[in-house]
């Protein structure tokens, strides 16, 4: 663990220290954070889960609207699968992808809100 520069005024604000150092999330849950987030950093998922943002679609239709081929498309669905942040329903021989849940949606709402915001004030 790094170092950290003490502050000019040394007068740490224990009550304060306390508080936060008693509601962060166990060192677990921020690596699963850390790891969630990693799966957004990449422009091809987050692509993906634009176009699932507006409407669910079957793997062909990804394809099309990403300009990936098929092979490279299932592989970025695995990834999203395994994080939770997409889900599959059958029907026929099609596959239909869609985003997991509301929180999803949510996350995903809150960076493109954040992203547009700081756009906009630039």
């Amino acid at each position: 663990m790094a170092v950290l520069e003490e502050c000019e005024v040394n007068h740490p604000h224990k009550e304060l220290i306390k508080e936060v150092k008693g509601v962060m999330p166990k060192e677990e849950a921020l690596y699963a954070i850390a790891e969630l987030f990693k799966v957004f950093g990449d422009s091809t998922r987050t692509r993906i889960l634009s176009a699932l943002f507006k409407h669910e679609l079957c793997v062909c239709d990804i394809c099309k609207i990403v300009s990936m081929t098929k092979s490279a498309v299932s592989h970025q669905l695995k990834v999203l699968r395994d994080f939770n942040l997409v889900k599959s329903r059958k029907q026929g021989k099609e596959v239909f992808y869609s985003l997991a849940d509301d929180h999803v949606v949510l996350i995903y709402e809150k960076a493109l809100e954040h992203v547009l915001e700081k756009n906009m004030e630039e």
